[in-house]
C-alpha cells in the first residue's frame, strides 16, 4: 500500500529518453544497448522503465534475479533478459519464462546442464561472465580452456554472450587498470569466437565504461545509473538529467527556543529561536539514518534546509529558521534542481544507495515525454 500522495517519487520518461540517447551517441551505430532494470530499475518503477527502453532500442534488458525476470515477462516485454545472479532453486523458473542465465561458475554451468537433459531442452542460450579484475564474480582466466571444453561437449548450451565487469572505468587515475582489463577481455572474447562460437555478442562496458571507454564498446553494452541520470564527475552530470525525483509536504511547523530539543536522543538543540519542519518521510521509506544530523539537506523554495535530528521511521525534521514557507509547501528531497549527491552533502553514500532504497510505499507518479 503506497503512501499518501503527499510523498512521492516522480519518474521523468522525457529524461531517461535523453539519457539513452545521449549514450548511444557515444557508441559506435552497430553497438547493442543492454538496459539494466534490477533493483525496480534503481529505486524507480521496473516495468515503465523496461517498457520505455525497449521503445527506445534497447536490445537486452537485464535483472538480477530470476524472479524480476519473470516479472517483466508477465507484462508481455519479450526481448532477451540477462540475470546477472541466477540462483539454482530457480532453475525451472528460468527455462520456463526463457531467460538467459549469467554463467560464472563450474557448479552453476554443471547443474544448468543436468537441468536441460532433464528437460530435453538443447542450444540454451546462456551468457558467460569472465573474472577481469573485479574479483567477484566470473570465471578466472586459468578456466577458460575447462570452460571452453565444457561448452563444446554436446550441444546443451549456446554461448550468445560473454562478458565481464569494468571496476573502476570512472576513475581515470585507474585507467592502466581499466586498460588491462580491456586487454585480458579482449583475448578471451577472441577465444572464444575461435573455438566456441565465432557469433556471440561479446558485452563489457557499465555506464562509467561508456561515459569514459567507449572505445571499449564490443557489440554491447549494459546501461545502468547513466540512464537514470548519474555520472562520474560534474561535466557527465551536465549532459544527464535526473529521472527520479523524490518530493513531500511540509507536514507541520513549529518555533522552538534556544536551548529546545528536536527528535529521538536529543541529537539536535537549538542554538537560537529556530522554526523547525517536520516532512512525511523516514528511514522506512528509505531516507537512512545515517543522513541525520546536518549530513543531508533538502530544498524549499529554493533554499537548502539541513535534516536535524535523528531520521524517525516515517518522518524527518529539517532547519527552515532561515526560510518563508508554510504547511503544506512543497519539499525536493532530491531531483533535477537538488540531486541526490546534493542532498547528501556529506557523501556519506552514492547515487546508487540512496535511489535504490526508496521504499514501494512511496508513491510512483510517472511524468509521461
Amino acid at each position: 500500500m503506497p503512501k499518501v500522495d503527499e510523498t512521492r517519487l516522480e519518474i521523468d520518461l522525457k529524461a531517461l529518453t535523453h539519457n539513452y540517447q545521449l549514450l548511444a551517441q557515444k557508441l559506435p551505430e552497430q553497438t547493442q544497448i543492454m538496459g539494466v532494470v534490477k533493483a525496480f530499475a534503481y529505486g524507480t518503477d521496473s516495468i515503465t522503465i523496461g517498457k520505455k527502453l525497449v521503445d527506445l532500442g534497447a536490445t537486452h534488458l537485464a535483472v538480477a534475479y530470476i524472479e524480476e525476470g519473470m516479472r517483466f515477462r508477465r507484462r508481455g516485454i519479450e526481448v532477451p533478459i540477462l540475470v546477472f545472479y541466477p540462483q539454482l532453486e530457480d532453475l525451472p523458473k528460468l527455462l520456463e519464462y526463457n531467460l538467459i542465465p549469467s554463467v560464472y561458475n563450474f557448479h552453476f554451468l554443471r547443474k544448468l546442464k543436468t537441468a536441460l537433459v532433464e528437460e530435453d531442452i538443447n542450444n540454451f542460450p546462456i551468457h558467460i561472465k569472465i573474472n577481469t579484475g573485479m574479483n567477484r564474480l566470473g570465471f578466472d582466466l586459468k578456466d577458460v580452456d575447462e570452460l571452453q571444453n565444457e561448452l563444446t561437449s554436446g550441444n546443451y548450451f549456446k554461448l550468445e554472450g560473454v562478458f565481464s565487469h569494468l571496476s573502476s572505468a570512472g576513475m581515470p587515475s585507474e585507467d592502466d587498470f581499466t586498460q588491462a582489463q580491456i586487454n585480458k577481455f579482449t583475448g578471451v572474447v577472441e577465444a572464444f569466437r575461435k573455438n566456441v562460437n565465432p557469433n556471440f555478442i561479446a558485452h563489457l562496458c557499465n555506464s562509467s565504461g561508456i561515459l569514459s571507454h567507449p572505445e571499449a564498446a564490443f557489440d554491447m553494452v549494459r546501461a545502468g545509473i547513466a540512464l537514470y541520470g548519474y555520472g562520474n564527475n560534474p561535466e557527465e552530470q551536465k549532459e544527464l538529467q535526473i529521472v527520479a525525483s523524490l518530493k513531500t509536504r511540509i507536514a507541520q511547523l513549529r518555533e522552538i527556543p534556544k536551548g529546545a530539543s528536536v527528535g529521538y536522543d536529543r541529537k539536535f538543540k537549538a542554538e537560537k529561536t529556530s522554526k523547525i519542519a517536520t516532512l512525511p518521510l523516514g528511514y522506512a521509506d528509505g531516507i537512512s539514518r545515517t543522513y541525520g544530523n546536518q549530513k543531508a539537506e533538502v530544498l524549499i523554495r529554493g533554499k537548502k534546509a539541513p535534516i536535524v535530528g535523528n531520521v524517525c521511521m516515517d518522518t524527518m525534521m529539517v532547519d527552515v529558521t532561515e526560510i518563508e514557507c508554510q504547511e503544506g509547501d512543497e519539499v525536493l528531497v532530491f531531483g533535477k534542481a537538488h540531486t541526490a549527491l546534493d542532498f547528501d552533502k556529506e557523501k556519506q553514500s552514492i547515487p546508487y544507495e540512496l535511489i535504490t532504497r526508496i521504499s514501494q510505499r512511496v508513491t510512483r507518479v510517472v511524468l509521461e515525454d
